[in-house]
């Protein structure tokens, strides 16, 4: 497999691959099972990805063309290429011809409508790449909405919890809309994780703003690097305050990261990565404090390791779940 796509026939091969799937990615209501596809796909060889990401540059940077231009440089290749490049240039021409065909670009304008869903399983992690450049990094048991329009592109997370790096474009704000509470971009890096009772945001790069449900459209708060910020149940977003974004966002390298950290805390987060809860039933124990770090992936080595830490000892319950009591 290996030696096969680093021959010309695998590159040409490969280069089909990449441009089926980039217009296929432009339909509306992509289904997850097929996002699981593209997912193994690129996945299967770092030249999958890299022809992907030629494709999403050539994509962004037909954004800034008129369409006139555009069927220009599909009809007419340019002369005077070596071969490599030729072949490089026929995928992405025959891209731009499919995507003009479909009446994804329209002069100056940005892709057109664009649908689809995500979502990962306990313990699952995923990386989405979107139409526009912007990548979705999704921790364990989310789920969100992707719809882009001509003047927004709207990400709804339903449940769980997202790194959003986004493709800048003052034009078309990137909008996440969580429980009761919105943020709006032009481009970025920040973390979106939405509970029960609350969402939080915390900005790696860049500037959001954040609004609550129970603001006036006006009325918001700005976060830049190193800020974060929550909003409650009724919409109501609390003052900003400082963050370590690597320490919130270490779940993306398959960590899991606890700095003096309630044990009920704790319980709840290593809940998300199991298929069965993980409790603290009794008020004395929640309350002990728990700093470390394990991997998101092998969370009985938690288990395991917790009594050693702490005066506790961890229970089997008969419906497979576990409980950590007082030893």
């Amino acid at each position: 497999m290996m030696e096969t796509r680093d021959c010309a026939c695998g590159q040409a091969a490969v280069r089909d691959e990449a441009a089926a799937w980039f217009v296929r990615l432009q339909e509306p209501n992509v289904s997850v099972e097929q996002q699981q596809r593209f997912e193994a796909w690129l996945n299967e060889h770092s030249q999958h990805r890299e022809e992907f990401q030629l494709l999403q540059g050539l994509w962004a940077a037909a954004d800034l063309l008129p369409t006139s231009r555009l069927q220009a440089l599909v009809e007419t290749p340019p002369a005077r290429r070596q071969r490599r490049p030729m072949l490089r240039y026929a995928v992405a021409a025959s891209v731009l011809a499919v995507a003009l065909g479909l009446g994804l670009f329209s002069g100056l304008n940005h892709p057109g409508g664009y649908r689809a869903e995500f979502a990962t399983a306990p313990g699952e992690r995923k990386h989405v790449a979107l139409p526009d450049g912007s990548v979705i990094d999704l921790n364990s048991r989310s789920r969100l909405q992707v719809r882009y329009e001509q003047d927004r592109r709207v990400i709804e997370l339903s449940a769980g919890e997202a790194m959003f790096s986004v493709e800048h474009d003052a034009s078309r704000p990137f909008i996440v809309e969580a429980g009761s509470g919105r943020v709006t971009v032009t481009g970025t890096r920040f973390d979106v994780r939405r509970d029960a009772t609350q969402t939080r945001v915390a900005v790696e790069q860049g500037t959001v703003k954040v609004q609550g449900s129970a603001a006036p459209d006006n009325q918001f708060i700005n976060l830049t690097a190193g800020l974060g910020t929550a909003v409650d149940g009724q919409g109501k977003v609390l003052p900003a305050y400082a963050v370590n974004p690597a320490e919130l966002t270490a779940w993306r390298n398959g960590k899991l990261v606890f700095n003096n950290a309630s044990l009920g805390e704790v319980a709840a987060e290593v809940s998300r990565y199991r298929d069965k809860p993980l409790t603290v039933s009794q008020p004395n124990v929640a309350s002990l404090r728990l700093t470390s770090v394990f991997k998101s992936d092998d969370t009985d080595a938690l288990l395991k390791a917790l009594p050693s830490i702490l005066p506790v000892t961890v229970r089997t319950l008969a419906d497979g779940s576990q409980e950590i009591i007082s030893r």
